[in-house]
């Protein structure tokens, strides 16, 4: 008996000595944040598999926050920030990239790639799979001239030109929009110019039918839009900035024939404009004048007027491992009479409360008091059905919310397409 004991204990050893040996090297633990930018999470984790992607964010190693903002030539700058967290506590990195305006998905997906393999190299290099990696440390032909001062024929502007259409048709409804634009823009961090312009109509047929199914009427409904917007900007520092906005629009829906508004504008931001992928908190203020001309007499009996406003705006994001905070005020009002003013909030939350549960909330919301435009004449009941115009209203609200708690496994390195192709979407209801 004391010999099987003895048998028994050593085979028990050897198993839990041979399990140690074959255990499978640790690899880092990777949580990818991409709530404020475009990422192609497949494409990451087939050209990435040295590590383990994870979906819970208190349980890697390395938390990666992504954020997107537009580039004044068009195109997207990415920024990633590096967290180390568990066994990397306090390690810290910043990487910054621009995908160019002409940049395919395919080309911007590579290079976000790229830029995550380098920012990954220093952890990796501090764990077991460290020996796998095989460096390229060769600069391409062309890279040597990066730092040369660069010679641009069209001066950093930025054109953008097209036209679109849409149809929505059946047998009761018909509805539609056709339209185009122009924009042209500028930027650099000293200066910013942008000249916007855009046109479109927007239209809708209702067709109703009596009791017999024969077809008795027919409602055309037709809203026409075109725009005009210029703007400048020039940097004083880091936090100051000054310039004005100048908009041409005319809108049936809203009365106006045409609406030309002038507002030169003053802003400071809290935090430098350098950090605006992380933060930014900026305070706005201008005064603003106004020629507005009507299609009909609105209910001041005007059919033309010049006005006086001023607006205060404060606008702030932050973009955190623990979530994104956003959060947009504006308050104006008339300088003849202060009776006359919009206030008007939205915010957006996207907050992380544990590893497996978040939530989000956006809110949007105005106090109206100022449709000086609205047309004197009584709407009538097709008016009000098919929103051909603008109706009299004191407030307006939307809220969103939702909440989410992900359970189960935390690792998500397998990529399997199958059965995602685009006709699995088509409806066949």
């Amino acid at each position: 008996m004391k010999y099987a004991l003895i048998a028994v204990a050593f085979t028990l050893l050897s198993i839990s000595l041979h399990a140690q040996q074959a255990a499978p090297t640790q690899k880092l633990k990777v949580f990818i944040d991409c709530t404020s930018a475009n990422c192609d999470y497949t494409f990451m984790r087939t050209e990435i598999n040295i590590v383990d992607f994870f979906l819970d964010r208190l349980a890697a190693d390395v938390h990666v926050l992504i954020t997107q903002r537009q580039a004044g030539s068009g195109g997207a700058q990415f920024q990633m920030i590096f967290y180390g967290q568990r066994r990397f506590a306090n390690a810290r990195d910043t990487l910054t990239m621009v995908a160019g305006q002409n940049a395919t998905a395919f080309e911007q997906r590579d290079l976000m790639v790229h830029y995550l393999k380098m920012g990954l190299a220093p952890f990796i290099a501090k764990t077991e799979q460290a020996s796998g990696v095989v460096l390229t440390m060769k600069v391409k032909e062309d890279s040597t001239k990066k730092n040369a001062p660069t010679k641009d024929k069209w001066n950093y502007w930025v054109n953008n030109i097209g036209a679109d259409m849409w149809v929505d048709y059946n047998k009761n409804y018909l509805s539609g929009r056709y339209g185009g634009y122009y924009n042209v823009n500028r930027t650099t961090d000293k200066l910013k110019v942008s000249l916007q312009m855009n046109a479109n109509t927007n239209f809708n047929r209702y067709s109703l039918y009596d009791s017999l199914g024969a077809d008795s009427a027919k409602v055309l409904v037709k809203n026409s839009r075109f725009s005009f917007n210029h703007l400048l900007v020039k940097s004083i520092n880091d936090h100051w900035s000054y310039g004005y906005e100048l908009k041409l629009v005319g809108n049936s829906f809203t009365n106006y024939k045409s609406r030309l508004a002038l507002r030169p504008a003053v802003e400071y931001n809290f935090f430098k404009y350098s950090e605006v992928n992380t933060r930014y908190l900026a305070l706005n203020y201008g005064i603003e004048v106004r020629q507005n001309r009507y299609i009909d007499p609105t209910i001041y009996l005007k059919t033309e007027e010049i006005v006086y406003l001023h607006s205060i705006k404060l606008n702030t994001s932050i973009n955190q491992k623990w979530g994104s905070v956003g959060l947009g005020v504006v308050y104006r009002n008339y300088l003849h009479d202060f009776s006359l003013y919009n206030f008007g909030v939205n915010m957006y939350n996207e907050i992380r409360i544990t590893g497996g549960l978040s939530f989000y909330v956006f809110l949007s919301g105005n106090l109206v008091h100022d449709q000086i435009y609205l047309p004197a004449k009584d709407a009538s009941s097709t008016d009000v059905f098919t929103q051909q115009r603008q109706l009299a209203s004191n407030f307006a609200f939307y809220s969103e919310y939702g909440i989410n708690y992900r359970f189960g496994s935390k690792l998500n390195n397998y990529v399997n397409p199958r059965f995602t192709g685009r006709s699995n979407n088509i409806s066949e209801d």
